[in-house]
């Protein structure tokens, strides 16, 4: 397989930081980081080519000798290093254990990265407990679990998880797309639409890994680092992360597996424990077995395998649980399943019996194209549009009695990352149905200001147009070419 090539709703000041959430990705809280390729040079830092020189001589040894075992990477972190991976931390997000904000640590901030960057070369750098809490999941009946750093650690974790990407985006394989230099959801998205397109359809194994990020086995994960890196400071520092405690409605407890989900550098080591057990063994030993053409397209712990024939599909269904059990993993019994996603006939066929799947927040289905032929078309996940519409409600209700104008800033930037990230070609319905769920939501809790005045729809039509809210837009186009 090809190795080479490589999303913002401002995430509430809660619960929704996850791996330093940028562009909004409404996947249950899981955020795609938006990160700039090694060969770039970073910005806003003292000395940047400073810091981008470091990155790119380890990302080359890296290329030019991909057997070696790096035993010397905590040298390159020095203070501009520190102050680099504060540029690139996001700073209105939610306190950790210790309650300190980034403009509280910015006061002594040049003292601070001192004094951190003692502490991590020293060996005496404590990681502190990570503050869970639980965001909605699915339906809104089951909730997802969230750790939340201190701001300091998110420093450090920042730092190192740098310092991996060098390392690992030399051997990463092109089928992965989360959490990457230069990669996002839409290009895994993408990826999924032109497989499919041209296969003609084919077979669909979508694959749910049950409670990934609390299931990762620590044992296998150390060896698997052993394959690359064996730094003692860093390795040493990777360790205390894993064994952090987590401190959840006042409770300390010290889980023996996992790694928390929305911890800075859980991205980066959930990306090295599936590229072992998954990506590499799909590539090396299932691909040559298959008969036909198949695909493995992964953002993060969320995967698809396209296939064109039914039977390889089949086998690798079979192999797939004992591959995960084998490295403490298991697969939802339910969420997990094989289904086919034909091109429908060019006449007749009934439109309910066809099938449609869910990836990253849309839901993918076959539509015949006004030239002939058909194409794939994509649309907001039913779940997704209201869930969204869930938490628009949820903060109107809020910040009801705040200034008008307040109120329209606050929902012209939920309505602007929404575009951001569901505004592809073809979804335009769907984006329109979340504009008008949200100019109604906004009517309603405008209402409920007072118990006496009641605002018609003349009315506030009128206050619309003083204060508009942003309409939608596409901002991901693409060209759907038909199948004939």
């Amino acid at each position: 397989m090809k190795r080479d090539g490589r999303q913002e709703v401002r995430a509430a000041r809660s619960t929704r930081e996850v791996g330093e959430l940028a562009q909004e990705d409404p996947m249950e809280g899981r955020g795609s980081q938006e990160t700039e390729p090694l060969e770039r040079k970073m910005e806003g830092t003292k000395s940047p080519q400073n810091v981008s020189t470091k990155l790119q001589r380890i990302a080359e040894l890296a290329r030019r000798r991909p057997s070696i075992v790096h035993t010397t990477l905590a040298h390159h972190i020095d203070v501009e290093f520190i102050r680099a991976a504060h540029q690139r931390t996001r700073k209105d997000g939610a306190v950790g254990v210790d309650q300190q904000t980034s403009d509280e640590y910015a006061l002594h901030l040049e003292d601070n990265l001192q004094a951190l960057l003692d502490r991590f070369k020293a060996g005496t750098y404590r990681a502190p407990p990570v503050r869970r809490v639980h965001i909605p999941k699915g339906d809104g009946s089951k909730t997802r679990p969230i750790g939340i750093p201190t701001f300091e650690d998110k420093l450090l974790q920042r730092a190192v998880t740098m310092v991996l990407e060098a390392v690992y985006e030399q051997e990463f394989l092109d089928c992965s797309y989360g959490f990457r230099p230069g990669r996002s959801a839409h290009g895994a998205l993408e990826a999924v639409r032109e497989s499919l397109m041209k296969m003609r359809g084919g077979w669909v194994l979508e694959v749910d890994i049950e409670k990934f990020f609390d299931s990762l086995d620590h044992k296998h994960l150390r060896s698997f680092l052993d394959q690359r890196v064996r730094d003692g400071v860093v390795r040493r520092q990777i360790d205390k992360w894993l064994k952090a405690g987590v401190l959840e409605e006042g409770q300390l407890h010290y889980p023996d597996a996992g790694s928390p989900q929305g911890g800075v550098i859980s991205p980066m080591l959930a990306n090295i424990y599936l590229h072992e057990v998954l990506d590499k063994w799909f590539a090396e030993q299932v691909l040559p077995r298959l008969n036909g053409f198949a695909r493995l397209v992964r953002y993060a712990d969320d995967f698809v395998i396209l296939f064109d024939r039914g039977d390889d599909a089949r086998r690798v269904l079979d192999v797939l649980p004992k591959r995960f059990g084998k490295y403490g993993l298991g697969l939802h019994p339910t969420k997990t399943r094989l289904l086919p996603f034909k091109k429908p006939p060019s006449r007749g066929g009934d439109r309910a019996s066809r099938t449609t799947f869910d990836l990253l927040g849309f839901t993918h289905y076959w539509e015949k194209h006004f030239r002939g032929g058909h194409v794939i078309r994509r649309k907001t996940a039913r779940d997704r549009l209201r869930r969204a519409l869930k938490r628009v409600s949820e903060w109107c209700k809020r910040n009801r009695h705040e200034p008008v104008i307040d109120q329209q800033r606050g929902l012209n930037s939920k309505l602007r990352g929404h575009y951001e990230y569901f505004g592809i070609t073809g979804n335009s319905r769907a984006l329109h149905n979340f504009f008008e769920g949200v100019r109604r939501t906004w009517r309603k809790w405008l209402n409920r200001r007072s118990a006496k005045h009641r605002a018609k729809w003349d009315i506030y039509a009128a206050l619309l147009k003083r204060y508009p809210l942003v309409r939608p837009r596409i901002v991901h186009a693409y060209r759907a070419a038909a199948n004939p």
